[in-house]
């Protein structure tokens, strides 16, 4: 059985051992041990009903282990708990959240909240996601965020302590949880799991089991990204800005789905940051090359991103598109609106002095925006614009830039 559709199962285990007394640590480790077994038991022997097996596994491993560490006295202290929480959960009701056709949908939706509560940091919450929704293993998401296995363990039974014995007594954050998948699809395409196509999956499920437009908006700017992905990075590696991207190789299911998703959305007329991006990718993904782009309309969607979020990064993208749509000198004077501190803002400070015909000044900005680049495909990128542009020796100008920075990391 694929691996994908054994993690689908792990949201109804978890939630099973628990309305049978567990607590949220205990039973997701016990899940976690009977997911390993039935990766490396079921292609041999293929249970009838996977999810019986899991349930009946998971409870094995979860009563031995109480049996070795527990007394009867915290036994009977967890069953009270247990039907006291149950009582409490039959009246509670989240907002703006449908009535799931499956009881999978209830168990992975209270799972999602769990995960995303408030006493976690978000990179908390996002490793606490990927082990207890998506069914990962430590070592996958270790690998994935690239850091050592013991590290991450750590990171995930810190989360687990946290939210230990709380009860989903507060309205389930939608737009938390949002906020908390789109960290995970951020993170790439790294290691074995590839957590953005990870991330779609989810917010797929978070869309299905809540009417809330903002869980339409997530999985409808992920797709749309998502299927610019083919034509991101050339063979050797390189990174190949959207203007010089292959529109042939973009995934027009992805695109056509995403834009579905977000015309739904949008009819509900209540706007939010999600929505707003992915109209953004919608109308990128709408021209056939770049001279059609629609930069007016573009422009326009970042006043509103602007003035849903107050946030500097749009603000530089929305000077960008300023500049796209009413020319290079009114995008500098968007532009110098912007904080110096903003990543990235001197690459779009190069980008607009040589729209504007100022080459010498703009490869001297570009080489200087290698030396502080977020990661190497970016630096080489930046570094090819300063050298097109007959910017001199610009890798010792971005070296010389690099040196200077706090990190000292490119």
């Amino acid at each position: 059985m694929d691996d994908r559709r054994v993690r689908e199962l792990v949201p109804a285990t978890i939630a099973a051992m628990r309305r049978r007394g567990a607590d949220f640590a205990d039973a997701e480790d016990a899940v976690q041990e009977a997911l390993v077994q039935a990766l490396e038991r079921w292609p041999r022997e293929p249970p009838r009903d996977p999810a019986a097996w899991l349930v009946t596994v998971a409870w094995r491993r979860h009563v031995d282990a109480v049996r070795s560490a527990s007394s009867r006295r915290r036994r009977e202290e967890a069953d009270h708990a247990l039907s006291t929480r149950q009582a409490e959960d039959r009246a509670h009701t989240y907002p703006g959240v449908t009535t799931p056709g499956a009881q999978g949908l209830d168990d992975t939706l209270e799972l999602f909240f769990l995960c995303a509560h408030r006493a976690l940091s978000p990179s908390a919450a996002a490793a606490l996601t990927l082990r207890a929704v998506a069914g990962l293993t430590t070592r996958q998401i270790a690998a994935a965020h690239m850091v050592p296995e013991a590290t991450m363990a750590q990171r995930i039974s810190r989360a687990k302590r946290t939210i230990a014995g709380r009860r989903l007594d507060e309205p389930g954050d939608v737009a938390t949880v949002a906020q908390v998948l789109y960290l995970i699809f951020n993170e790439g395409y790294r290691g074995e799991v590839d957590l953005a196509s990870e991330a779609i999956r989810l917010a797929r499920q978070l869309h299905r089991a809540v009417d809330h437009p903002e869980a339409a908006g997530l999985p409808a700017l992920m797709l749309l990204h998502h299927a610019r992905r083919p034509a991101r990075f050339a063979a050797d590696g390189a990174l190949v800005p959207l203007a010089d991207q292959d529109r042939s190789l973009w995934d027009a299911h992805g695109i056509a789905e995403g834009v579905e998703i977000l015309q739904c959305a949008l009819s509900l007329g209540s706007l939010g940051p999600f929505q707003a991006q992915a109209a953004i990718a919608a109308l990128h993904a709408d021209a056939r090359t770049v001279e059609e782009t629609d930069w007016v309309q573009i422009a326009g969607w970042y006043d509103d991103l602007l003035a849903l979020t107050e946030s500097p990064v749009v603000a530089l993208n929305r000077a960008i598109a300023v500049g796209e749509a009413d020319g290079a000198l009114a995008g500098l004077a968007a532009l110098a609106e912007v904080a110096e501190d903003v990543p990235r803002r001197t690459a779009a400070d190069a980008y607009m002095h040589e729209k504007a015909g100022r080459r010498e000044l703009a490869a001297e900005l570009y080489a200087r925006a290698a030396g502080i680049a977020g990661s190497l495909p970016e630096r080489e990128h930046l570094l090819r614009q300063a050298a097109r542009l007959g910017g001199g020796d610009a890798r010792a100008t971005s070296d010389r830039c690099t040196a200077t920075r706090p990190d000292g990391v490119v």
